[in-house]
């Protein structure tokens, strides 16, 4: 044998390097099975034998710890590559599996071992893959190695999956659940653990939501365990802050129900080398057995959170069926079924004089034949009916919901202190432990004295922000429970239309409640709008509304309006009735308030008289017919006007003004012979028609007695 592996070196062969691939499995291996390791590293004294070298045998041992089946060897790939530039004379490996356990890389590596002449070497003998003989020889060992690791693999999966049918197999534990020293599994004894998984679970049952119960969690300050499966405190529970892809983890996984589950997932290898896992139906699960172990929670309130999630989901494709109730003010956001097609309606909002209204349309079929809409309803009207509905159904259950809604209260707020407690006693424990080992080191060792003492000042920090945390809160919950807050929940429960009006209630309570109360509600728009609603447990009621006005119609002033604008005209011009109507909170349509333009057009529309014609109409003169009838300047008749000798009013928004007829005037001014109104101006008995005239006559009786008296 060893001439022949003689005659196969040749000169060329010895002129380029020995490559002496050295690979365990795993890391374990490499620890314990030293003995292969060490077999390997002897094929060197071959190569040696055959003529090479000590420092033209090139050692590759970085893929200790890694799988043959893996195909991201570093080695490996490097091996390839120097064989593939003709560098290496020969190859050294224990055996095949050493190389490879893929067909794929074996038969790759004899290929380019075929096209540089490169030999290969293991513990059974020196082989030339460009020889037909040897390179059968070589394809029927990768085959059996590929061979030996599948039938490894079968052994070693079908003893897991026999142990898995009986619930024997051990498996890694969510947090929560632990394995005692027998082996069986029992709820973590750290009591502060099992109190946080039971108020994650209870939080989840009270808001629907994943969301929510992190949110909650976050509000309260409560913290969640988490269990660390890698670094120097493996196995050891951490706190924190509850995360929201952690709290659809522990939703999602049904060792909380205290079965034993196996086979919910299903892994493939990618071409990089990643494997890629994805999630199995249930009815493919290999092994599902219930009540194998305590649990938190049953059976069924598992299914009803993978439904409520489900419900909750954005994105359900086709099979989507409801929506989470969300912050828009569509009341039945998600409820609403067509009662032509019978599909889902959606929502569109728009916004009405800066109010966000909603309406409901039923558009999945026109969307997709390209169809004009099924129906298209305003929601307004129909949110309002339901409500309304509601509040007649509900009242009578009012108190009785308080009360329950109070406990539910108090009892949340102990539960939440109490785990608030347990953190400040996990922290104080903490900061013992760092005191005790702080004393416990000698004084000389000062730099291990430091970090200890360090890390006892840590844990004193941590235990004084838990405790003033914990009593910030504890003060919160207190003033949010006091007597006086417990008579204002009855108070306001007992008048549940008030609590349903009460703006302070955000409206995605309001859909909560709808969904407590209702499982669906279906729209039909006919003559009227036919609103058939359907509550939990099968009751079923139906509404009838009016429809909805048309845009001429909403834009039309309603008839009262224009029937008190005909009123008003009467009495006040067009910019006083404006002001009245904005006073009185009437609308003229689609605009917000009423304008000088707005009556103007209100007149013509209408034909309605306006206010100038109608004063003429009674007998009131202009100016100019006054002036010609009382035979005075027009300036003297508006002072007349203005000081009320004579009446009139005011016919526009510029101030110009029509007079009544001067009835009362029948003496003659004893000065200018002009008329005298009702109230003259008196001096001595004597009657003039203005002050002007009085001085005047005066004037002239003075000097007539000055002339008399000079004569």
């Amino acid at each position: 044998m060893n001439g022949e592996a003689h005659l196969k070196v040749t000169a060329s062969h010895l002129g380029r390097l020995a490559y002496l691939y050295v690979r365990q499995s795993t890391l374990r291996q490499v620890l314990e099975n030293t003995e292969s390791t060490k077999r390997q590293y002897g094929l060197k004294d071959r190569a040696m034998a055959l003529g090479w070298p000590a420092d033209r045998v090139v050692v590759v041992d970085s893929d200790l710890g890694m799988s043959g089946a893996d195909s991201d060897r570093e080695g490996f790939q490097r091996l390839v590559a120097a064989v593939g530039l003709g560098e290496v004379g020969v190859v050294l490996g224990l055996e095949v599996s050493r190389l490879a356990r893929s067909s794929s890389d074996w038969h790759r590596l004899l290929e380019i071992c075929a096209l540089t002449d490169t030999l290969i070497l293991d513990e059974d003998g020196l082989y030339n893959p460009a020889q037909f003989n040897d390179r059968l020889l070589l394809g029927l060992k990768g085959t059996m190695s590929e061979a030996e690791l599948h039938v490894l693999r079968a052994r070693l999966t079908g003893g897991a999956l026999a142990k898995a049918s009986r619930g024997e197999l051990e498996m890694k534990l969510p947090v929560g659940l632990v394995n005692d020293a027998a082996g069986h599994v029992v709820l973590d004894p750290d009591l502060s653990v099992q109190a946080a998984v039971r108020t994650f679970f209870e939080t989840f049952a009270r808001t629907g939501s994943g969301t929510a119960t992190v949110r909650n969690f976050a509000e309260q300050g409560l913290l969640f365990p988490r269990r660390l499966s890698t670094g120097p405190h493996k196995g050891e529970v951490a706190w924190g802050r509850l995360h929201h892809s952690r709290a659809l983890r522990v939703l999602k996984n049904p060792r909380y129900t205290g079965a034993f589950v196996y086979g919910r997932t299903q892994g493939r290898k990618l071409p990089g080398g990643r494997e890629l896992r994805r999630q199995l139906p249930r009815e493919q699960w290999h092994t599902v057995i219930l009540g194998a172990h305590p649990g938190y929670i049953s059976w069924a309130n598992y299914e009803d959170n993978l439904a409520r999630l489900h419900e909750n989901a954005q994105v359900n494709g086709a099979e989507r069926a409801k929506s989470p109730p969300r912050e828009g003010n569509a009341l039945l956001q998600g409820l609403v079924v067509c009662g032509r097609c019978g599909e889902r309606m959606t929502i569109r909002y728009h916004v009405d004089h800066g109010q966000v209204l909603p309406e409901y349309l039923c558009q999945k079929r026109g969307i997709e034949n390209a169809e004009p809409l099924c129906q298209r309803l305003l929601g307004k009207d129909i949110d309002r009916a339901i409500g309304d509905l509601l509040v007649a159904t509900v009242t009578p259950l009012a108190l009785e919901m308080a009360m329950t809604v109070h406990d539910e209260l108090v009892s949340r707020a102990t539960q939440a202190d109490a785990l608030r407690h347990q953190q400040v006693d996990r922290a104080r424990y903490e900061a013992e432990l760092a005191q005790r080992r702080y004393l416990a080191v000698d004084p000389d060792n000062r730099l291990v004295a430091q970090s200890l003492e360090a890390e006892w000042d840590h844990k004193l920090r941590a235990l004084r922000d838990a405790q003033d945390d914990y009593e910030r809160r504890r003060e919160a919950d207190g003033a949010a429970l006091e007597p006086s807050q417990k008579e204002q929940i009855l108070a306001l429960a007992s008048d549940f239309p008030r609590l349903w009006g009460d703006p302070a209630v955000p409206q995605r309570e309001r859909k909560r409640m709808v969904r407590l109360l209702v499982e669906d509600v279906t729209l039909v728009r006919a003559d009227k709008v036919v609103v058939h609603v359907r509550f939990r447990g099968g009751a079923t009621h139906s509404l009838f509304l009016p429809l909805p006005l048309t845009a001429a119609q909403l834009r039309k002033v309603s008839p009262a309006v224009v029937a008190e604008v005909d009123r008003l005209l009467d009495d006040h011009t067009d910019s006083e009735i404006v002001d009245i109507l904005n006073s009185a909170g009437l609308r003229p349509g689609v605009a917000d308030r009423f304008s000088l333009r707005i009556v103007y057009v209100l007149r013509r529309t209408y034909g309605l008289e306006d206010r100038y014609s109608r004063l003429r109409r009674r007998g009131l003169l202009t100016l100019a017919e006054v002036s010609e009838l009382l035979g005075a300047d027009p300036s003297t008749v508006k002072s007349w006007a203005a000081s009320g000798h004579i009446a009139s009013q005011v016919y526009n928004d510029k101030g110009e003004r029509l007079y009544e007829r001067p009835v009362s005037l029948q003496q003659q001014c004893q000065w200018c012979g002009g008329p005298v109104p009702a109230k003259p101006a008196l001096r001595r008995g004597r009657k003039w028609c203005s002050q002007r005239c009085g001085l005047a006559a005066y004037a002239a009786r003075k000097r007539q007695i000055t002339v008399t008296a000079s004569k």
